[in-house]
């Protein structure tokens, strides 16, 4: 039986699909994705979220293997996305007894993705309202808008488990190890870095519980040094910087902005800069690139010049800074054109938009390729950015 025991008779009986390249059709994977589905087994019996499509087949074998002869009193819903919610029309009508739990947001939701007959099976539940299981008592907190109105997070009272939905997830399937922190930060800011102030508030509830599990809806089961990855939501979400460097987003169509990027980044390294990670964002994934700008205290754009405005790489790169609410950073500008030179006063446009951003001066112009004469601008603005 392909399930992970998490505790005595709580189970993890999600799966991963390792073959999924793309994640809501826009986040590149590298190693697929995972789906969690839990199950807690008492006096009454619980399923925490059903599956994506994709693992359907899996899933059901799961939890057939657990409900041999019983059956399911309750389905606890605490995100109707359809990568974790996919399945509840059909396990509806296989278990008709089945209870469906969820607040007033989750039943507004499910109603416009199944038809299914619930009047007589909701329990809707609001904030701090306990369900007791015999054992294990489950406790609901509201966490709207991490990443949907409708999210709830379920603590377990007895294990000490906290199960998060959508937050502490990561992209990546549970069959391959790898680092949990570069997939959960572009996780993070590609999925829930918009809603900073949410996640917030839900830190502020987690901080009242004794949590000595958080069991997500992607990724890895959390049980040792909680206080990391706490730690890492914390400062994802109030938009600070995880490490002191400079990130230089270049969008080159020829190679000559790259290029100027790339000295930048030397006389930056020359200047004492430990940090500097320069990306070709046109020719790189971009979810990589955005957490890249969240991850590092300062940002370089270098971009070239393209039918009288932007070229298309950085002008989407910056419209999904601003959509993540991208904030409170020192902000360096490379622009090139080979006679009227239009990307930097676009750039300067979009980042003006944004909250608490510091646009250093010089704004450093290319004509075509890097000369001698920019060498003291470009020197000028590693000063500017120290």
């Amino acid at each position: 039986m392909s399930n992970m025991t998490i505790a005595e008779n709580i189970f993890n009986i999600g799966a991963s699909d390792n073959n999924l390249k793309l994640f809501e059709s826009q986040y590149n994977l590298k190693n697929g994705m995972s789906y969690n589905s839990y199950v807690i087994r008492d006096e009454k019996n619980a399923i925490l979220d059903t599956a994506d499509e994709a693992i359907t087949d899996i899933w059901i074998d799961n939890l057939e293997k657990i409900f041999v002869e019983e059956e399911p009193d309750y389905l606890i819903v605490s995100h109707m996305e359809p990568d974790h919610a996919y399945n509840i029309g059909l396990i509806a009508e296989k278990y008709p007894k089945m209870k469906i739990v969820g607040n007033t947001f989750t039943f507004n939701i499910l109603q416009n993705f199944f038809d299914i007959d619930i009047d007589d099976r909701k329990i809707v539940v609001k904030e701090g309202d306990v369900l007791d299981l015999g054992r294990h008592k489950l406790q609901f907190f509201m966490a709207p808008m991490v990443h949907w109105p409708e999210v709830m997070v379920t603590y377990e009272q007895t294990e000490k488990i906290l199960f998060t939905a959508d937050a502490f997830g990561k992209f990546g399937s549970l069959d391959i190890e790898d680092d949990w922190l570069p997939e959960a930060r572009r996780y993070y800011i590609g999925i829930v870095g918009k809603y900073g102030a949410q996640v917030q508030a839900l830190l502020g509830k987690a901080a009242t519980l004794d949590i000595k599990t958080i069991c997500p809806l992607h990724g890895p089961i959390l049980k040792e040094n909680l206080g990391y990855y706490i730690e890492k939501y914390n400062t994802w979400s109030k938009y600070e910087p995880e490490e002191e460097g400079v990130f230089i987003a270049c969008s080159s169509i020829y190679g000559n902005t790259l290029d100027a990027a790339n000295i930048l980044a030397e006389l930056l390294k020359e200047n004492g800069e430990k940090e500097v990670v320069v990306m070709d964002i046109a020719r790189s994934d971009w979810a990589e690139a955005v957490a890249n700008a969240f991850k590092y205290s300062k940002l370089v754009v270098a971009a070239s010049s393209y039918n009288a405005g932007l070229v298309p790489p950085m002008e989407h790169f910056l419209g999904r800074l601003k959509e993540r609410n991208f904030q409170d950073r020192k902000v360096g500008i490379i622009e090139n054109g080979s006679w009227a030179p239009s990307a930097g006063r676009c750039m300067k446009s979009i980042l003006g938009e944004m909250k608490d951003i510091e646009i250093v001066e010089p704004m450093v112009t290319i004509k075509s390729k890097v000369k001698e004469e920019n060498m003291p601008e470009l020197k000028e603005l590693v000063k500017a950015l120290s």
